[in-house]
């Protein structure tokens, strides 16, 4: 599995070079960042050279379509999807992730059926380009809650979803704070396959009782209750081998430097790595 890291977490990062700098050199393998704008800059080979020159992969890009809400703010995003696809398999990207929220203000079942239709051209389009597409269920007790009608939040309805939309290249997301406030075990991510992960986020829980954990009030890995080593240790037997990205949502921005909240997240990941033996 490779060290990965975004943005969330790091503070005020000024560009894209500072954080493929700072991912270097605190030991991350790889950064979840939108490549077009790294082309725009040096160019594809000048993109592809610097990367090699820091020892990186772009592990993930987001998806950058509005497909929650009306046709016509998803068809106008969606005309940018094949240029961002183009960019990010150019420079050897396979993965594109979403979140799903688990409520929703449109009826559920109405939701469910406009979502499958657009996430399924997504899939398409990202398919085209030998990129799969993730899709994060949240699973806070609040986020159920926070709009008029529940829709999904489990790993269960997600494959089933995903088998609904039916394009062989859309997986999961999988989250520890979101295994861990939807109450999975160890044994849980036993019953799925690798192929069924297309990304996986790392991140810690404060200790409180789960049903009380905020999605933007999580700590760095190692430093609250996840049992982040047992997390690790399951995906491993299972086969997965790619990015393990860390995403640490705030209340409000971090205020120490960037330097050191990324020797801060070198130090998290050395202790739930080293424990659990990769």
């Amino acid at each position: 599995m490779l060290r990965g890291l975004t943005r969330a977490g790091l503070g005020p990062v000024e560009n894209d070079e500072q954080f493929l700098e700072i991912a270097a050199k605190y030991g991350f393998q790889s950064v979840d960042i939108d490549p077009t704008g790294l082309i725009n800059q040096w160019g594809l080979e000048g993109t592809k050279q610097r990367l090699e020159e820091l020892g990186l992969s772009i592990g993930a890009i987001g998806l950058s379509v509005d497909w929650r809400t009306t046709d016509e703010n998803f068809r106008s995003s969606l005309t940018a999807l094949p240029a961002q696809a183009a960019a990010a398999a150019a420079l050897g990207v396979t993965r594109c992730c979403t979140y799903v929220l688990p409520s929703v203000d449109e009826p559920a079942a109405q939701f469910t059926v406009q979502a499958t239709k657009r996430l399924r051209l997504c899939a398409q389009i990202l398919g085209g380009y030998g990129i799969r597409l993730g899709l994060e269920f949240v699973g806070p007790h609040h986020l159920r809650t926070r709009w008029t009608h529940p829709f999904l939040w489990t790993t269960e309805d997600t494959l089933a979803w995903i088998e609904a939309i039916g394009e062989p290249n859309v997986g999961l997301l999988f989250d520890a704070y979101h295994w861990y406030t939807t109450e999975m075990s160890v044994e849980d991510i036993g019953k799925l396959r690798a192929d069924q992960i297309v990304h996986v986020h790392i991140n810690d829980a404060k200790a409180v009782p789960v049903e009380e954990a905020l999605d933007n009030d999580r700590v760095y890995p190692g430093e609250g209750v996840i049992d982040l080593v047992g997390f690790l240790k399951a995906l491993q037997a299972i086969g997965y081998t790619g990015p393990v990205a860390q995403e640490i949502l705030t209340p409000a921005p971090p205020t120490d430097s960037v330097e050191a909240l990324a020797e801060r997240s070198r130090q998290g990941f050395d202790r739930v790595f080293g424990e659990a033996g990769l």
